[in-house]
């Protein structure tokens, strides 16, 4: 189908952590439809007045019946989901129902960084899935980076190195290593604004000009003290009444594929998690390839307020 604008956006996860706030900034413009797309058994709680569309994923017609009529898919899948097996089916099946556009489940690190995908494994599906849309050549892909969602991977120990609740923080190196990093809000937002352009424009703002593109938003580009010293603002807490420690980067995350290989989950995250903190930069998108955040008119965020949500889900079981 074409259209001179989006309106009609189907979204994949809509229940999740990035999905629900995507879906509830999109409603918000009261530009957009939403459509949920969900599995038969799912009881995720969804915004209201996203509609949804139940569709069985080993049923490729039942993906293409749900999908027919939007003018974009959004993916948004569980780090616990077979990933690539599942975006593999919701882009050939958008494909075949004429969805223009898809937002891959990107959400990350930068994946167009060569080196930072080579050497983490869990980043390669997403390049995969850019080069099957290329290749069906049916729709077009916008694979929108973010970074680590900041509230999400504060909280979480081994991620940014704090445990927020002992009162302890690992600092990579010496923690100077600036990463850029997204709140959930601001990526809800950074969606509803790109899918809010215009499909074509004489200006820079308008979808075709990011066409099979990867874009980039963040909320803020901080390193690891710049997070400790919003931690001790938030907390009231002073840094002598922490446990400080430093670890060599290169060390934690070469520990990291070992224990892996031992079959140890905590390896996953140290390989994931430090290597955008090596000192070539690849963490830091914001300074080396810019952002769409002034484009889409996205607003500079308190990272103490981002920290606060941090320190209270820290305090939560399901967190973790």
């Amino acid at each position: 189908m074409s259209s001179s604008k989006i309106s009609k956006v189907a979204i994949v996860g809509a229940g999740g952590n990035v999905g629900s706030f995507i879906a509830s900034a999109l409603l918000k413009t009261g530009k957009h439809t939403i459509t949920a797309i969900t599995r038969t058994d799912s009881q995720s709680k969804l915004p209201n007045g996203v509609s949804v569309a139940q569709v069985d994923y080993s049923s490729h017609s039942s993906l293409v019946y749900a999908l027919k009529g939007h003018d974009a898919l959004v993916i948004t899948l569980s780090g616990h989901a077979a990933i690539q097996e599942i975006e593999e089916k919701l882009v050939r099946a958008a494909g075949e129902a004429g969805v223009p556009w898809i937002l891959p489940n990107e959400w990350s690190p930068d994946t167009a960084h060569e080196e930072l995908v080579r050497d983490v494994p869990m980043f390669q599906p997403k390049v995969a899935t850019r080069k099957t849309i290329e290749k069906l050549g049916q729709s077009s892909f916008i694979s929108v980076v973010t970074g680590f969602w900041y509230e999400y991977t504060l909280a979480n120990p081994g991620a940014y190195g704090f445990d927020l609740n002992n009162q302890a923080v690992t600092l990579f190196d010496e923690g100077k290593t600036k990463v850029s990093t997204s709140t959930w809000p601001q990526i809800g937002r950074a969606v509803a604004a790109l899918l809010s352009l215009p499909i074509e424009s004489e200006t820079e703002a308008c979808l075709d000009n990011f066409r099979n593109k990867v874009v980039y938003v963040s909320s803020f580009s901080v390193d690891q003290e710049d997070m400790f010293a919003s931690v001790l603002r938030v907390t009231g807490s002073k840094r002598d009444g922490w446990t400080v420690t430093n670890e060599d980067a290169q060390g934690r995350f070469d520990t990291g594929f070992k224990e892996m290989k031992e079959g140890k989950w905590s390896g996953f995250g140290k390989v994931m998690y430090t290597r955008v903190f090596f000192p070539d930069g690849c963490g830091d998108f914001e300074h080396g390839k810019g952002t769409l955040n002034r484009l889409l008119g996205l607003p500079q965020e308190d990272i103490d307020e981002a920290t606060k949500i941090a320190v209270e889900r820290a305090k939560s079981p399901k967190t973790h």
